[in-house]
């Protein structure tokens, strides 16, 4: 009988999960791989992996390059449709976001992408890379006049953050984020270098871009995009978990870009950050786990205590899904308001117990924005 992905991650050394690393790699790099070394692979458990991490179009690139031996056709032809079905996706949001660019131009508004889209583009094969929101980073100006164009448009509108000025909606079935900040609900270090990339970004003219068919999309300069990418998916480890795609992002842009960033500015940001610590221990991740060859990470520094970190991040990825999907929240439907603000509190610590054992100094400097993200997420879902 095939096991689950719940029943898998339970073992230790696995052979399922030390396949689905091996493809993963693969295709996060295009280059060749063996399997005939891992037996046993359950690859039902091995699809549902790669499907809960978003990584399905990386594990069927690495399909592809398998020269040892041939894989069963039923599960090759369940990546094979995920994959086209990625590609079709991937290509009306394109269309979508060239079209909604144009018109918030013809109406004088202009904006950044971040994430998303743009981060596709380092990848070898971007219409494989899981699509998501689309999200526009605006001058304070734009965002403002980006609410009163959208508005309009939307056919389902999330409440808006004031602190944050973050405001998503629902236009022609795709989310639309707009950012009228980078900060999240993190140290103020951390938000002051946000801040200062945002001025960085509209008023240094710091930027880079991609053609997106005919329309030019303006995206972060390389620098504050591998820094912005590296804090938002740091945000989401401290606060319930964190998917694979977004550290394959963060490893690619470091490697597409690794002769034209300037380090110096990005160590800047990061020791600024206090987030040094953070750096180390999830590019040593990026460099055992997925392959990132070592001389395209910056700082990477090859030492045990390094790699463990490296490991109990994995622990806790694997475990938790991608932004913790893996986790039970029946509780939400279950139990009165007071039991699920427990709950919530109660997971929240445990995260906390759990990254200090990785990083201990920040996670006390993370641990009231924890406490106040599971307070936070009880009281919303009242």
């Amino acid at each position: 009988m095939e096991k689950s992905v719940s029943e898998i991650i339970e073992v230790k050394d696995n052979k399922t999960i030390d396949a689905f690393f091996a493809l993963l790699r693969s295709g996060l790099w295009e280059r060749e791989v063996q399997v005939a070394q891992y037996c046993d692979v359950e690859y039902d458990a091995l699809y549902e992996l790669a499907e809960e991490q978003t990584v399905v179009g990386l594990v069927a690139a690495g399909l592809e390059h398998v020269i040892d031996v041939k894989l069963p056709k039923e599960i090759v032809l369940q990546f094979v449709g995920q994959t086209l079905q990625l590609e079709q996706q991937n290509k009306a949001m394109n269309a979508f976001l060239a079209s909604l660019i144009e018109k918030m131009r013809s109406a004088g508004i202009y904006t950044l992408l971040v994430k998303g889209q743009g981060v596709a583009q380092s990848y070898e094969k971007p219409l494989w890379r899981a699509c998501g929101d689309v999200d526009l980073f605006l001058s304070d100006d734009n965002y403002n006049k980006a609410k009163e164009m959208l508005l309009p448009l939307a056919s389902d509108i999330e409440p808006e953050s004031k602190y944050s000025k973050h405001l998503g909606m629902t236009i022609d079935s795709w989310v639309v984020e707009l950012h009228g900040s980078l900060k999240m609900g993190v140290p103020i270090k951390i938000n002051r270098e946000l801040e200062m990339i945002k001025s960085e970004t509209f008023y240094g003219g710091d930027v880079s871009s991609w053609a997106n068919g005919n329309t030019q999309v303006f995206l972060l300069s390389h620098e504050n995009n591998v820094v912005y990418v590296f804090a938002h998916f740091l945000n989401h480890f401290y606060k319930g978990g964190i998917g694979l795609r977004q550290i394959c992002d963060w490893s690619r842009l470091l490697w597409v870009y690794r002769k034209k960033l300037d380090l110096k500015k990005v160590e800047n940001h990061i020791k600024r950050m206090a987030l040094m610590t953070e750096w180390k221990a999830f590019g040593a991740l990026a460099v055992k786990y997925l392959g990132m060859p070592k001389d395209a990470m910056p700082f990477y520094k090859e030492d045990i205590k390094w790699e463990r970190k490296a490991d109990r991040i994995m622990d806790f990825i694997i475990m938790s899904g991608n932004f913790g999907h893996n986790r039970d929240m029946s509780y939400l439907k279950k139990y009165p308001y007071l039991i699920r603000k427990a709950w919530s509190l109660g997971r929240r610590i445990g995260d906390l117990w759990n990254h200090a054992r990785i990083f201990p100094l920040d996670t006390l400097r993370f641990a009231p924005s924890l406490v106040f993200h599971g307070l936070r997420a009880a009281i919303n879902s009242e």
